[in-house]
């Protein structure tokens, strides 16, 4: 009796501290949090959907690279095309190339003291982010930085769902082929990315370059539109909100993720209720536990007033994007989850050139082909498993 009483004490402590940990350690990072975002800027753009295209690309051009070579990535595997992206970095180090590499300390745990001492033992200039911290050392836990940028020469970026690992180049037997959009990005534009490269560079290593004009190089006009729209801490809410808020004809939402917030769904069902045609993919198989038991409770709402659900079974689906009306895309590094939404760094990009936007959504309707529309009377069917897992996910949903 004594025993479990004390198991029960210490029990309930525990979630009393985690919960306090949590409350405090996010209201101080509301507190810190700056919003930014772009005027409209004007560049020139690619589309990347398979990885071993994008990655073909990427590596050419930092080979190609003669001056400063900026990364930013959530994940890089211990791995074959790990291994060939830190030699790549390490080789243009011994050449005399600036190189800075961050990497978010959790979702790069593979990457060990060894491989950190090659790098800088080669010239390249390394350093984590989001590593977990006091006074708050389960929030910082959950604070991840997801961004996925990268610079080159301040004239090409990088920006998108590709992380370095073989399951992004289709050499995982269980989510390959790997579905992702990653944009390319030349023009004004990428002066801005290399300003936000630079602030988490400065917030994690110490190291101030955002005076250097030699990283910002006069860049010439593009033809197409876009902006920029850095966020964390509950920025992005507001902003997907303002999206779905413009919707007048269509909203079509790709994400391995869909676990909107309450008022994000309620903004959802607002644009249904105005006549508004909702679209929503997102994978069949999925990565993580518990994240599609999460969507269903929103899916089934969805599906009752109208909506089209499709899994994408031609491998694993990771983009993210919003295209509202064929008039505004969004394509980024958030998910339409409460994590993306509440807790993580991230860059979207929202594009409002309409041939650009037209190349996105014949990737689109592409993939459209390769999935399979989801009914409500699947998600209807009785089933006491998916209906535990379900009440489990909702009730942790935040950090799934």
């Amino acid at each position: 009796m004594t025993f479990t009483l004390i198991s029960s004490g210490l029990l309930v402590l525990i979630i009393l501290w985690l919960v306090l940990d949590f409350r405090l350690g996010r209201k101080k990072h509301l507190s810190l949090a700056d919003q930014r975002e772009t005027a409209i800027l004007h560049g020139r753009f690619e589309i990347f959907t398979h990885g071993k295209e994008l990655f073909r690309d990427y590596f050419a051009e930092i080979h190609r690279a003669k001056k400063h070579i900026h990364v930013l990535f959530y994940i890089v595997k211990d791995d074959r095309l790990g291994e060939e992206f830190f030699t790549l970095l390490k080789d243009k180090a011994r050449e005399g190339v600036e190189v800075r590499l961050l990497l978010d300390r959790i979702g790069s745990f593979e990457v060990n003291k060894v491989t950190v001492k090659g790098l800088r033992d080669a010239g390249v200039q390394f350093a984590f982010s989001n590593r977990i911290k006091l006074p708050f050392p389960f929030y910082s836990s959950q604070v991840r930085n997801h961004r996925k940028i990268s610079i080159i020469d301040g004239e090409i970026g990088y920006l998108g769902g590709f992380n370095v690992g073989l399951e992004y180049i289709d050499e995982d037997p269980k989510l390959s082929p790997w579905r992702d959009y990653h944009l390319k990005i030349s023009g004004e534009g990428v002066n801005y990315l290399q300003s936000e490269f630079l602030i988490d560079w400065n917030e994690y290593s110490g190291e101030n370059l955002l005076d250097r004009p030699a990283y910002f190089p006069d860049l010439p006009r593009g033809e197409v539109r876009h902006q920029f729209i850095p966020t964390e801490a509950g920025q992005l809410e507001v902003s997907f909100i303002r999206l779905i808020q413009k919707a007048e004809q269509s909203i079509m939402i790709g994400t391995p993720y869909f676990i909107p917030s309450a008022a994000i769904f309620a903004e959802l069902t607002e644009a249904q209720r105005r006549g508004v045609n909702l679209t929503v993919m997102v994978p069949y198989t999925a990565d993580h536990f518990l994240v599609q038991e999460a969507s269903f409770r929103y899916l089934r709402k969805l599906l009752a007033a109208g909506a089209l659900v499709y899994q994408y079974k031609n491998g694993f689906y990771h983009a993210k994007t919003i295209v509202i009306d064929d008039k505004i895309c969004d394509i980024g590094t958030a998910n339409f989850d409460k994590r993306s939404l509440f807790l993580n760094k991230e860059i979207n990009c929202f594009l409002y050139d309409p041939a650009f936007i037209n190349r996105v959504t014949a990737v689109i309707e592409k993939d459209i082909l390769e999935a399979e529309r989801l009914t409500l009377a699947e998600l209807n069917k009785a089933n006491l498993y998916r209906s535990v897992k379900e009440g489990l996910a909702g009730a942790i949903s935040y950090f799934l």
